[in-house]
């Protein structure tokens, strides 16, 4: 009746198959099945683009890579008549309707299609039942990598293909054109990392409860430049180190300025390394950069625990000259660079001085002494003044010990062969 016709019209449920849908014959065929079902294994052919290495995360151990992901396989069920054989080109409408394999990603973390303006899915379907499936996927994988040589490494790093359903007695993984079937991007290049080398391997993966499946493998191998880890790293702790060698050539009587000079690189060297290993993940086992950061840090602590030696061989020394002077004759003598320390002023080392039990100030005496010779301008006081004026070095030199003498020289010597023996290791 017309009523009964009227509500099949009005029946959603119901909807009339595409024409392209009817050339292809999709209703006449069950897809939930693998083309040749029961049969030799279907061969699905892989074809890789790179379009771009996004980026490398060191502290996750993970890579980030967009490309070009292509299947070809033969379902005869989807062949057609043409006159011209043409191809047709479809959307990812399709994809849903028909069987295509479960390519999936091993050991990635997390995956996705691009979808602007509308999912890059693309598939062709020849007349003979070839099929050409292609995604643009960006995926974020693990990068298994060992940082011993951090940051004079090199990574290599994978990404898998495996089928997650179909083990090897019903599908078969193949790179379609051998090593051909990997194309780059000539334009590729990341900040931090040289690409050495893409190359494509296949191989076999074994699963106790599903049996053994093909595996596809993208390889390739990072070199990390190393100059931006010279410039903040390496000539920073270079730069520390030789700043501690100063300290040597400073008189060992002047405490502040050795001891706020040893702390000071002390503590920049402790900057250095806290802000590398800030970047790093935490390994349990040494970096290259930390062999290095260490011994330079050890040779600026070494700079300081060399002045404390010398202040402590000096005081011991100094105590005994004072003793022996004060048995040979009766009360305590001492050279200039003792009297400086005790009243403040310099001596020279020419005029013997010998205190009494109570000293006076140092600027008594030259009162005293302006007052009786103020007319004669010869006077061992103006003498030491000129002598102090042109013999600053020679004074800083006979005031150092003899240790500061052979660190000036024993340092730099080891920390130049140190360096040597560093950057031919790992270089």
């Amino acid at each position: 009746s017309k009523r009964e016709i009227k509500i099949r019209k009005l029946d959603s449920t119901k909807v009339r198959p595409l024409k392209t849908e009817q050339l292809l014959h999709i209703e006449d065929h069950d897809f939930a099945l693998r083309p040749g079902f029961g049969g030799s294994p279907i061969p699905v052919g892989i074809d890789v683009q790179v379009e771009s290495i996004d980026s490398i995360s060191e502290v996750d151990m993970d890579f980030t890579m967009t490309l070009y992901l292509r299947h070809y396989w033969k379902d005869e069920r989807l062949s057609f008549r043409s006159n011209k054989n043409k191809s047709m080109t479809f959307d990812g409408r399709l994809i849903k309707k028909i069987w295509v394999p479960d390519v999936f990603f091993v050991h990635s973390k997390r995956s996705f299609i691009h979808d602007t303006t509308v999912e890059n899915i693309m598939l062709r379907v020849y007349p003979d039942g070839n099929v050409l499936f292609s995604l643009r996927i960006t995926v974020s994988a693990m990068c298994f990598m060992d940082f011993s040589r951090f940051p004079l490494d090199t990574q290599n790093c994978s990404l898998e293909l495996e089928s997650y359903a179909y083990n090897e007695d019903d599908l078969m993984l193949y790179w379609k054109h051998g090593n051909k079937s990997l194309s780059t991007d000539e334009h590729i290049s990341l900040s931090q990392f040289f690409i050495e080398e893409f190359s494509a391997s296949s191989g076999l993966a074994f699963y106790s409860s599903t049996g053994w499946f093909n595996r596809l493998f993208i390889n390739f191998a990072l070199r990390r430049h190393i100059f931006f880890f010279v410039l903040q790293s390496y000539f920073p702790a270079m730069l520390m180190v030789m700043l501690s060698w100063v300290s040597f050539w400073i008189d060992r009587r002047a405490v502040p300025a050795r001891v706020s000079l040893g702390i000071t690189t002390v503590l920049t060297m402790s900057t250095i390394m806290t802000g590398v290993s800030a970047s790093m993940p935490q390994v349990s086992y040494i970096k290259a950069v930390d062999v290095y950061l260490w011994i330079s840090f050890l040779f600026v602590f070494l700079s300081v625990i060399e002045y404390a030696a010398v202040n402590y061989l000096t005081t011991i020394e100094e105590r005994k000259q004072l003793k022996k002077r004060g048995k040979a004759s009766g009360m305590y003598s001492m050279d200039a660079v003792q009297a400086m320390a005790f009243d403040g002023c310099f001596h020279d080392t020419d005029v013997d001085m010998d205190l009494s039990p109570f000293p006076e100030p140092c600027e008594e005496n030259e009162t005293r002494a302006s007052q009786t010779n103020i007319s004669n301008t010869d006077t061992p006081r103006l003498k030491r003044k000129r002598s102090l004026k042109g013999n600053v070095g020679r004074i800083i030199l006979q005031n150092n010990h003899v240790i500061d003498t052979y660190s000036r020289i024993i340092f730099p010597s080891v920390y130049i062969v140190f360096n040597f023996f560093y950057w031919g290791l790992y270089i």
